[in-house]
């Protein structure tokens, strides 16, 4: 099968338009409609429906597609692998993690992995879905549980817990809480419950709740129930390693806590050797060490 002609028709399938598919491989439409019925003719079938708003696969056009997406997965992990044997640490490198630690903990640290490696180029995904490393959706993860993916590398990199915060602007205005009773005076700012949320959180909040909680406020992300509480709307149930970052928060009834949350760093077995992947898995690590002895130091004052 010619290779030139399935990069085309893959190209064709991403893009449903012969227009489209021909802009991102610099051909005229023409050219890539004469590749894609040489194709057709070669395998005696129809790989597209062809209809006036665009293209659709038919039932053996995806089973054409499956197969050159897990090529095209495969060209980029040999991409990968060929570029890491450099000595320098350059290029992509796709980090996926949860919306609220990638946007409170992770990107604002990222400026010191840039000050070392200048050329890379991260692509930080943000969000609660995980997504398939083995199949190079993302070259490395942070989650808040132990992926259970097979072939995967995976390092366990600090436990959290949720807590009560709120601002010293916010207690003085409203007064303080002495036990969880008083919370019955005040506005609970969380998660919605039918966000993605670790367990904890959301066991945690429930907990909350049940003591006739008379206004609330749910956001379906950590950064809006953080910036809530920023602004001296209530008492928010947040993740414990933002009271570093933001010395404002003042945590509320201290014996109310979540279990702990395991975070876990995981990337393919395969990108073992990359120099991008140990690059950013040391830089993750410095910062957690550090920000372990922190909290030490903090704990034992």
């Amino acid at each position: 099968m010619d290779w030139d002609k399935l990069r085309i028709f893959h190209a064709v399938a991403d893009a449903g338009s012969l227009t489209h598919a021909g802009d991102s491989l610099h051909l005229s439409q023409s050219a890539v409609s004469r590749q894609i019925r040489a194709l057709e003719e070669s395998l005696s079938t129809t790989l597209f429906h062809r209809h006036a708003r665009g293209l659709i696969l038919t039932e053996q056009g995806e089973l054409l597609f499956e197969a050159t997406t897990s090529m095209n997965k495969r060209l980029e992990t040999a991409s990968a692998r060929i570029r890491d044997s450099e000595d320098e640490v350059f290029g992509e490198l796709r980090v996926t993690t949860t919306t609220g630690f990638g946007t409170l903990w992770l990107a604002p640290r990222l400026g010191k992995l840039y000050e070392r490696y200048p050329d890379l180029k991260i692509e930080l995904m943000l969000e609660e879905r995980v997504l398939d490393l083995p199949m190079r959706e993302a070259d490395v993860a942070i989650r808040m549980k132990e992926p259970s993916q097979a072939d995967l590398i995976r390092r366990r990199l600090m436990t959290i817990r949720m807590r009560m915060y709120a601002t010293r602007e916010y207690l003085e205005q409203a007064g303080t809480l002495d036990s969880m009773a008083d919370m019955t005076e005040h506005r609970l700012i969380s998660q919605s419950p039918d966000a993605p949320q670790v367990a904890a959180g959301a066991q945690l909040v429930q907990t909350i709740l049940s003591h006739d909680i008379r206004s609330t406020l749910t956001v379906n992300n950590y950064f809006g129930v953080l910036q809530a509480v920023l602004c001296h709307l209530g008492i928010g149930v947040l993740p414990d390693y933002l009271a570093e970052d933001f010395p404002n928060l003042v945590r509320v009834l201290p014996d109310v806590e979540s279990g702990e949350v395991p975070v876990f760093l995981a990337y393919p077995e395969e990108l073992r050797q990359s120099k991008r992947v140990a690059a950013f898995r040391e830089f993750v690590m410095e910062e957690i060490m550090a920000y372990r002895k922190r909290k030490v130091e903090e704990e034992g004052v």
